[in-house]
């Protein structure tokens, strides 16, 4: 019954790779989701800081409204 459970996982790890989506899917980036860019450091004129990277070294930084 062991064999089964593996030969399930197996065919499903298959599945997913002939399908072209990844196995392990990437961690959401959300600094993009905020319309940011990452920048190492601080963040310079014209971008104010909107949160940290996924990194944990960057700042995510995002333009200002023009007015």
């Amino acid at each position: 019954m062991r064999i089964l459970y593996l030969l399930l996982a197996v065919f499903s790890v298959v599945l997913q790779g002939v399908a072209g989506q990844p196995y392990f899917p990437r961690p959401i980036d959300t600094c993009r989701l905020r319309n940011g860019v990452c920048f190492p450091g601080i963040c310079r004129r014209p971008y104010y800081w909107i949160g940290t990277c996924n990194n944990g070294i960057g700042s995510c930084c995002a333009r200002r409204w023009k007015v």
